[in-house]
């Protein structure tokens, strides 16, 4: 059952084919919601029909329509591949361009799924916008962003750019799941999707090459140059600043009786500095775009929480001060290493999202100083 919208009412179910989306859609059809099956075809999936481990491919829309039919729905498929180059393939590559490591899957859901799908919702006339996140959403005074009851399943820092207005429309009905409850729904209701395996790469990306991608989307990306230790000393050269991320070490190209890591990239002179493991430790960062779910005001004079500099990475505690209605200084309590540029910074009390944002490269400019 949805907080604050009755069985009977019309929803749209985001699908994106996987085991996630389909069983949240079960769910809402067993609960007798009104739904509509939405799928959107973001890049040509000829290559990527038989590639498993992507969304919003070939088979993945086929695996839609196959739940969408079973459970007794209608299902559309939306052509949305000139916005999605546009917003989110083009941004990658230049993101790389500009040595920053991307984070496409956000950028997805900011400039397409949470902002044009949300509109399609509307225009069907649903009520609430359905997806298959483990993302937990409470409606206290105003609609609450927390982490998944399952923290190892959490999706949270993924959508941080969702807006006050857009989590007031959006449901998560699997937040409050672990993934085999989720698997075991998908057996009881009989999808074909059930034992599908969950996706793990860009979808885009066919090869798992980023490498391979952006150069053929920005020509000259491949450029060489040089690879500097920070003590300034020229140890080698590089076919590509995008073929190096902060706190890099294999695959450097280079050897060194200590271990190296990438320090920093410079775009503009087509540079890698490279250094020892603490010349990573960084004590404060910079972020734009940020997107607030909580109080700006309490953040004017620094506010003490819990944050994330990756997706991969433990929540470690800082002090986030807004800096402007769009930016923000995060100083860690303990400093951190390997922080990219082009990543997010997300911020939480226990384990509601209180707001993030992107990470830029002016603390690596006070580096240089």
């Amino acid at each position: 059952m949805l907080d604050n919208v009755n069985p009977g009412a019309r929803i749209a179910v985001a699908m994106s084919g996987g085991v996630d989306s389909s069983v949240a859609a079960a769910l809402m059809v067993e609960a007798g919601y009104d739904v509509v099956g939405i799928t959107l075809q973001l890049y040509d999936h000829g290559a990527m029909l038989n590639k498993k481990g992507a969304c919003c491919a070939g088979q993945d829309i086929y695996d839609a329509k196959t739940v969408a039919d079973k459970m007794g729905f209608p299902h559309y498929v939306l052509d949305y591949e000139s916005v999605f180059k546009e917003k989110v393939i083009d941004d990658f590559a230049d993101s790389y361009l500009q040595g920053e490591t991307p984070l496409p899957c956000v950028r997805c859901n900011q400039q397409v799924k949470f902002k044009d799908l949300l509109q399609t919702a509307r225009d069907l006339g649903a009520e609430a916008l359905v997806t298959g996140h483990y993302v937990q959403r409470f409606p206290n005074e105003k609609a609450e962003l927390h982490r998944a009851f399952d923290h190892n399943r959490d999706q949270s820092y993924f959508l941080f750019t969702t807006t006050q207005d857009q989590l007031e429309y959006l449901r998560f009905p699997l937040g409050g799941l672990p993934k085999s409850e989720t698997r075991m729904h998908a057996s009881r209701f009989g999808l074909t999707v059930a034992e599908k395996p969950d996706s793990q790469d860009i979808c885009f990306v066919p090869n798992g090459s980023y490498a391979n991608l952006v150069s053929k989307l920005r020509p000259g990306s491949l450029d060489a140059g040089d690879i500097i230790h920070i003590n300034g000393t020229v140890l080698g050269r590089h076919e590509g600043i995008i073929n190096y991320t902060i706190g890099q070490r294999k695959g450097l190209g280079i050897s060194s009786p200590e271990p190296l890591y990438v320090i920093r990239l410079n775009p503009e002179k087509r540079q890698v500095w490279v250094g020892a493991h603490e010349a990573l430790s960084i004590s404060s960062v910079y972020l734009k775009e940020v997107n607030w779910l909580a109080d700006i005001n309490n953040f004017k004079s620094g506010l003490k929480c819990s944050v994330k500099i990756r997706s991969t990475h433990s929540l470690v505690e800082a002090t986030v001060t807004a800096t402007s209605p769009m930016s923000a200084r995060v100083d860690f309590t303990i400093p951190e290493f390997g922080v990219a540029s082009g990543q997010a910074c997300v911020f939480y009390k226990k384990d509601q999202v209180l707001g993030g944002g992107w990470i830029t490269s002016q603390h690596l400019q006070e580096l240089e100083k």
